[in-house]
């Protein structure tokens, strides 16, 4: 072989060296962060907007993991962008709303987008990722109802009224109505609105986009507003950001996911909820 062609063979080996090496060093740190090349998402898929349960893929729609149904709404918009930014597959498993933060626990799934507040005693459980939304609280009540005028919370006193299980709308919200009549914690969203609805409460507190979907669904009923009054609910910025859980010490994945959401911005996450919000079977 003459000097010149084994200089060539020389220079294109190391060339094809780098890119390889290049190539190798991406794979790797995705490994590294999902070796499955899937996230695997727990939500109810039954809590709209942030997430609802349908029978088809419009909107693009996701399948429910071992059942013929597909899940849609505000957490699955993010959860599908986030997949799509970290290039791997999406998997969305249903699950009720106390079993999510043991899923994440457990390892059963890689994350959990579901609406859930990024509160202090969660925290001592998960990790959790930058708030992906952020939700005021307000009330909801008929429009038949004794309440709704109510222009802050003193209004709402003496109220039958309830809320999801497990959340700062029953443990923390509730309790500051003066004599109020709380009744036991609902399991899921859809069950506090229907109390609303057939009358068994007088009011329940929830967050803007579920109780904006809720007047759509059900125009009976009148959102209760007190945000930039002296008489709002009390509640730290934690109990209103809204962020995306993990398994305590998987910081790979969290670093992952904080990196998407940095390129989204607070209009971003409101365009998307008005989507969820205009999508949502109830309203169809």
């Amino acid at each position: 072989m003459n000097r010149k062609l084994f200089s060539v063979l020389l220079i294109l080996t190391l060339v094809f060296s780098v890119i390889m090496t290049g190539c190798g060093g991406n794979n790797e740190e995705q490994t590294d962060v999902l070796a499955d090349g899937v996230l695997s998402v727990a939500m109810e898929c039954g809590y709209a907007p942030y997430n609802w349960t349908q029978q088809d893929d419009s909107n693009g729609a996701v399948p429910i993991k071992d059942s013929p149904d597909y899940a849609y709404g505000y957490d699955v918009m993010m959860a599908k962008y986030i997949a799509d930014q970290l290039g791997v597959k999406l998997e969305i498993v249903k699950l009720d709303w106390d079993s999510l933060v043991p899923a994440v626990q457990s390892g059963t799934v890689d994350c959990v987008i579901a609406g859930q507040s990024i509160t202090s005693k969660r925290l001592q459980s998960v990790d959790f990722s930058e708030p992906y939304y952020y939700a005021s609280i307000v009330g909801l009540t008929r429009a038949d109802s004794p309440y709704a005028n109510a222009k802050g919370v003193a209004d709402l006193a003496g109220a039958t009224c309830t809320s999801q299980i497990n959340t700062v709308w029953y443990d923390i919200c509730l309790p500051q109505i003066a004599n109020a009549k709380i009744l036991p914690a609902q399991e899921s969203a859809p069950a506090m609105l229907v109390s609303l609805n057939s009358g068994i409460s007088d009011l329940i507190v929830t967050d803007m986009p579920t109780a904006m979907a809720a007047t759509i669904a059900y125009p009976n009923m009148v959102l209760l507003d007190f945000s930039g009054s002296d008489d709002d609910f009390q509640v730290s910025d934690e109990e209103i950001n809204i962020g995306i859980s993990m398994k305590k010490g998987n910081t790979a994945l969290k670093d992952a996911i904080n990196g998407v959401l940095a390129k989204l911005t607070v209009d971003d996450y409101t365009k998307m909820m008005n989507e969820a919000i205009e999508a949502q079977p109830l309203t169809q």
